[in-house]
């Protein structure tokens, strides 16, 4: 069964549940937050970004008001491919094309339907490799510049 390590902020709470609730084929390791109370989204992506990195978990995902703040504090690690996702199409080539490993959603700007089918699309596109891998290289490159800039 696959595995997801599923965290978000205080705004995305209420759709973390949704989806959980959802998706019964899907084994969802939920690292918090745990209630509506503010809190900072940093804190669940790199617990999510973690556990990707280490293998705990085959993919992540992290949901916040808009998506924004998780996708940029999940893409700062070493590893992981974040892909904040509005549409269908954009899930599908987040992991055709980018290989993404944490998918983002925006729960105050993705109606919950969508959210869903964003999920759904996403789980069930797969990498392309080929050209798509030499770019990979080309993101895992960048990376490893970090501290040497």
């Amino acid at each position: 069964m696959l595995t997801i390590v599923i965290g978000s902020d205080h705004a995305g709470f209420r759709l973390k549940k949704l989806i959980i609730s959802h998706f019964k084929s899907v084994n969802f390791t939920d690292i918090g937050t745990y209630s509506e109370e503010s809190c900072d989204y940093p804190d669940y992506a790199l617990l999510v970004g973690s556990a990707v990195i280490s293998g705990e978990a085959d993919f992540g995902l992290l949901i916040c008001g808009t998506g924004i703040g998780m996708s940029i504090a999940a893409n700062k690690m070493k590893g992981i491919r974040a892909a904040l996702c509005f549409n269908e199409f954009m899930a599908e080539k987040s992991r055709q094309h980018n290989n993404a490993n944490v998918l983002v959603l925006g729960a105050k700007v993705t109606d919950d339907d969508l959210a869903l089918s964003i999920l759904e699309k996403w789980l069930a596109a797969s990498f392309e490799g080929g050209r798509h891998q030499r770019r990979i290289d080309k993101i895992s490159a960048i990376e490893d510049l970090q501290g040497r800039l």
